[in-house]
């Protein structure tokens, strides 16, 4: 259900492979482009600490008004994190040049993948979203890691550095509270005397893990020992799906952040909005910088 076209960029200005990996349909002139910044890139970029394992942070994204937004307040935050790789997985069939774009000046180190939904799961009345994204992530991190930590980040939450600090040495599957700007207003596991107690969860059902996507992270190698470990395409099922593939129990998580005393990220969750007005497209703004701005934009209908 999932295929990417990838290439490497390198650069005669340096003698390694360019940090940044671009995996999609690409055209000559984007590999040009990226190529040519590869200096200007390595020399922004903070030391990195060769000691600290690597975090994969798979970010599952989608073209609408707000992406580009959350995507840069995101990166924001990541660049004052050291030792991560960025797979942003866009759910689309053409690259978004303006991610890619902004992906390369943000000089974290980051992979973009082309990973749309399947269409027989676009036909559903409640759509599995983000299944494929993170699969295609997770597929990314098989092929090139083996060691570090996997993290699932939505580009609409927000993101404490202390979090990463907190799951970096992650030995199998690590939790941690997540803040819920909802009626519910937390996602947590329940501890009592430090021993797991149980779930807190504005929808437990009949999960065995009850957690926000947010609110865990695992460890690459134990991630490769579990082969057959996957994100299931089963709406309100997908955290729990997955990490039922992991054969972990609940009691032998590893709780993070104080003993799930603190929170160090919020499901914010930006409020969905409109398309823009087609105003900007009157003649009126021929030959001004609108008509560049314009294609930045989606255009309402």
């Amino acid at each position: 259900d999932l295929s990417v076209v990838g290439c490497w960029c390198s650069s005669s200005l340096t003698s390694a492979r360019c940090p940044h990996s671009y995996f999609s349909f690409y055209d000559k002139e984007l590999c040009f482009s990226l190529t040519r910044t590869v200096k200007e890139e390595l020399g922004r970029k903070s030391p990195q600490d060769p000691k600290l394992p690597t975090i994969y942070i798979i970010t599952p994204t989608y073209r609408r008004p707000e992406q580009m937004p959350e995507l840069i307040r995101f990166a924001q935050t990541l660049m004052n994190v050291p030792n991560i790789h960025w797979i942003v997985a866009d759910d689309a069939n053409t690259t978004n040049y303006d991610v890619v774009d902004y992906l390369t000046y943000s000089s974290i180190p980051h992979t973009y993948l082309l990973t749309p939904m399947p269409e027989k799961y676009k036909q559903l009345s409640i759509k599995p979203k983000g299944v494929a994204n993170r699969n295609g992530g997770l597929m990314w991190v098989r092929e090139h890691a083996t060691s570090g930590v996997v993290y699932f980040a939505d580009d609409d939450n927000t993101y404490d550095i202390r979090l990463f600090q907190e799951i970096r040495y992650t030995e199998r599957v690590s939790m941690f509270p997540v803040g819920l700007v909802t009626k519910a207003g937390l996602s947590s596991p329940v501890l009592k005397n430090g021993k797991f107690h149980g779930w807190y969860d504005g929808w437990i059902a009949k999960r065995k893990f009850p957690v926000d996507m947010a609110g865990f992270a695992v460890s690459v190698q134990y991630l490769l020992k579990m082969q057959n470990a996957e994100m299931p395409y089963k709406a309100g099922y997908e955290e729990d799906g997955f990490l039922r593939s992991l054969k972990i129990e609940p009691e032998e998580i590893e709780f993070k952040a104080d003993k799930c005393t603190k929170i160090y990220v919020w499901h914010t969750q930006t409020k969905k909005n409109g398309p823009s007005q087609r105003t900007i497209l009157q003649s009126k703004y021929n030959g001004t910088n609108l008509r560049i701005l314009e294609k930045k934009m989606m255009i309402e209908s």
